[in-house]
């Protein structure tokens, strides 16, 4: 800095306003600077800057399943508010393993990022107790955590109780009474509020309740596939399935092609999560669209806000999905 300092004419702390836009100065002096640091390759050296102002600008993202393409939906959303705020975005996958989840969140902690948007596993406890222990800024993503646990940390996830129930009441109202459920990987929150807004609409519909009919695809393609063809070999099959997100959708539609069984003519089929070639399907697939651009943006703004106000109040947000009706329900295009 001293060099480009003495090369543009100006002092060091000219430079420093120049390069953080904490000041304002002349377009001449703004235009010798940069000329200088062209010149001499100058870079800032972010490691010293941040042991002198306690910020690396960087925040961490822990999040399992990054192939799911609702996850990589909302990475790249997380990713644009993030680089939006200045700040730049550290992704680690703890692969929905408990222990691993502890071990990248104390990673991302020795790196000194500013804060952490978690996704948390079935059994996020150590990774709780860590982040809480070492008063880390934390925001929970997606899987909110109504117990205790989580009493001190904000959350932002879409609403999954009543989404759930609007795409099984859609289906009793197409007349169907044998409805099966492929839900997610047990004990994620998001799994337990679907299979509940499952449940109470069958109740309310007078629909009797078959627990063969309610089976888990593990949040992922292949065992959704198995599951559905588990389904489907049963005396008398589903005329109809709610899946619980779009990796397990995947492999459901796959397992019915295989069965040879046609959509919606034989198995009416509809699920949460949108992707972008849902509309591509043939027929096309009737979802529930989570809000991930705006889960996203929320869960930064959070975590900045709970950085620079750590006595602020609590917030937990629950964000509506938006209900895609198509053809795959049995409604016409």
């Amino acid at each position: 800095m001293a060099d480009v300092a003495r090369r543009a004419g100006v002092s060091t702390a000219t430079v420093s306003h120049v390069l953080n836009n904490t000041r304002a100065v002349s377009a001449d002096t703004r235009a010798a600077v940069l000329a200088a640091v062209e010149e001499t390759a100058y870079t800032p050296n972010t490691v010293a800057r941040s042991l002198a102002t306690s910020r690396t600008t960087t925040l961490g993202l822990v999040l399992s399943a990054i192939s799911n393409p609702y996850f990589g939906e909302l990475l790249s959303s997380a990713e644009s508010a993030a680089a939006a705020a200045g700040y730049t975005l550290l992704l680690v996958d703890p692969h929905e393993d408990p222990e691993y989840e502890r071990t990248v969140v104390a990673r991302l902690h020795h790196h000194r990022v500013d804060g952490v948007v978690l996704a948390p596993s079935a059994q996020p406890c150590a990774a709780l107790e860590y982040l809480a222990r070492h008063e880390v800024p934390t925001v929970l993503l997606d899987r909110l955590i109504a117990d205790g646990r989580a009493a001190a940390l904000d959350q932002v996830g879409s609403e999954n109780h009543a989404a759930t129930a609007t795409l099984t009441r859609h289906l009793v109202e197409h007349g169907h009474t044998r409805i099966a459920l492929v839900a997610g990987l047990d004990g994620l929150t998001t799994t337990e509020e679907r299979c509940a807004g499952f449940g109470r609409a069958l109740d309310d519909a007078g629909v009797p309740r078959d627990p063969a009919l309610e089976v888990s695809g593990e949040s992922a393609t292949e065992p959704a596939r198995a599951a559905m063809t588990r389904l489907l070999a049963l005396p008398e099959p589903p005329t109809a399935v709610v899946v619980g997100n779009n990796s397990m959708t995947i492999g459901v539609i796959a397992a019915l092609r295989d069965a040879g069984a046609r959509v919606p003519d034989d198995v009416a089929v509809v699920a949460f999560d949108d992707f972008a070639w849902a509309d591509l399907f043939s027929p096309r697939l009737t979802v529930m669209a989570q809000p991930f651009d705006r889960i996203a943006a929320e869960a930064v703004r959070l975590l900045l806000r709970r950085r620079a106000q750590p006595e602020a109040p609590v917030e937990v947000l629950r964000l509506p999905p938006t209900f895609r009706i198509r053809e795959s329900c049995g409604c016409a295009r």
